[in-house]
């Protein structure tokens, strides 16, 4: 074989390494969940060791913005303010270690939250970095989080986009590789996310099939929520590093709920068929423990499961 072969059989062998490597992350699918407003939760250390999870969304720095002070609320363990919990930093880093993503959630019910201006959104960007996300210290000591999720409920619909923009533009300056995150609902436009949606900035995208009558599971039909989902899987088509999640409650009481036998043999093989599916996200850990409605799922989440759907047809 003369030179010239050698090479080009190298570099086929690369590419081919690089483009197995690619899909082989793009194919390890899993559940994320809210921890954090529930005592039923447990420790954040025993929802990682549980082995159900590969992402736990920490709920919520719910004040920031506008000139307020930024306040976290994990009240269901440990209480509010801005150093609510010691124990977390050893928490966080045995999640990380368990290769469990932990990320810092903004917002939820909350009305102590909105950003003001571009400018408001570059400074609460700045402070985000700084005490979550550099591992230079904070709140929960010098330890690095995996990133900042959008979790935006009420307030103002103006300058999220902005925010996104600057913690992307921080991520690039810094060499660093947090990731960023949203949950809009179902019902497409988002009424908050939707300009920060079509930055393609977000890594993931957690869509929440429960408070919209319109595109949440009804009975026994799921027709709604497979629609919705190929409006979502067609919304981020060109964002090819943005992947999709299906939020849902945990709790058989909540809207829009999906029992597991319904998810297994109704919904999953049919959205994990879609390039972007990443998993599903449920809401939230406290409901999970009592339910076991992760270790029920879990194993069926897997693209190996798909199949064709006239709902989804092409995606």
């Amino acid at each position: 074989m003369g030179s010239w072969e050698r090479v080009s059989l190298s570099v086929v062998v690369t590419v081919l390494f690089l483009l197995t490597t690619s899909l082989a992350e793009k194919e390890k699918p899993g559940i994320a969940v809210y921890w954090g407003q529930n005592p039923g939760d447990g420790s954040l250390q025993d929802t990682c060791n549980s082995g159900n999870y590969k992402i736990v969304l920490m709920s919520y720095l719910k004040e920031f913005g506008c000139n307020r002070d930024p306040s976290l609320d994990f009240d269901g363990h440990c209480g509010v303010g801005i150093k609510p919990c010691k124990s977390l930093h050893s928490e966080i880093q045995g999640c990380q270690k368990k290769g469990v993503k932990v990320l810092l959630a903004l917002g939820g019910p909350s009305q102590s939250y909105s950003l003001c201006s571009s400018d408001d959104a570059n400074v609460v960007a700045n402070y985000l970095y700084d005490n979550f996300l550099s591992g230079q210290g904070g709140p929960f000591g010098k330890v690095t989080l995996d990133g900042i999720h959008f979790d935006i409920q009420i307030g103002t619909t103006s300058y999220w986009d902005d925010l996104v923009n600057e913690l992307d533009n921080i991520r690039e300056d810094k060499d660093t590789k947090f990731s960023l995150s949203a949950a809009p609902h179902c019902f497409l436009p988002d009424l908050y996310l939707d300009k920060a949606i079509k930055t393609g900035k977000f890594d993931y995208i957690h869509v929440k099939f429960f408070g919209r009558k319109t595109c949440e599971f009804s009975g026994d039909d799921a027709s709604q929520v497979l629609k919705s989902w190929k409006a979502w899987v067609n919304n981020v088509k060109d964002y090819e590093d943005t992947s999709l999640f299906m939020e849902l409650p945990a709790a058989a009481d909540q809207e829009g709920y999906i029992p597991p036998q319904h998810l297994k043999e109704d919904v999953i093989p049919y959205i994990t068929q879609a390039p972007s599916f990443a998993g599903i996200t449920l809401f939230d850990r406290a409901h999970d423990v009592i339910s076991r409605y992760s270790q029920m799922v879990k194993s069926s989440i897997s693209p190996s499961n798909a199949r064709r759907s006239p709902f989804l047809q092409p995606i």
